[in-house]
């Protein structure tokens, strides 16, 4: 067995490796690449070729199957509680006000530390505002208004 023959078949095993740990989709089409030129390799072409291969092979997979692959395997992606909350309209229960640190907004049952997104602006207890985003342990909100 030749030398190139133990380099193609340590990369495809690394590859894998490091696919089967992260589970992302991040090594799996170089594996593919590294695949094809370990076959090269075992059919007398140089080296030249199995690099061309590996790099052909590689971008190939990448380029073309990546999207599809993206799209089913995170297609059943669910919101955690966190992701959940951006976009949900929210009633105000202490006064809003970025200059005084106070305010505060009930989400799904928990008591929430709240500020508005731009610091002149205050809300009152009752009023409605909307999750922008989540910055540590308070929400970020605007006035809400019914479109």
């Amino acid at each position: 067995m030749g030398r190139e023959v133990l380099i193609w078949l340590g990369l495809l095993i690394l590859f894998l490796v490091i696919e089967i740990a992260t589970v992302g989709l991040t090594t799996i089409w170089m594996a593919g690449g590294a695949l094809a030129a370990l076959f090269l390799e075992l059919a007398g072409l140089n080296i030249g070729w199995q690099i061309g291969a590996f790099l052909v092979i590689s971008f190939v997979l990448l380029v073309f199957t990546r999207p599809f692959a993206m799209k089913y395997i995170n297609s059943h992606h669910e919101k955690t509680n966190y992701e959940g909350i951006i976009g949900k309209v929210v009633r105000i229960t202490e006064k809003v006000d970025n200059l005084q640190e106070t305010g505060t907004a009930v989400v799904n049952g928990l008591e929430w530390m709240t500020r508005t997104e731009k610091d002149g602006e205050t809300l009152n207890p009752g009023d409605l505002a909307k999750v922008v985003r989540i910055s540590g342990v308070k929400l970020i909100v605007r006035k809400y208004e019914e479109e």
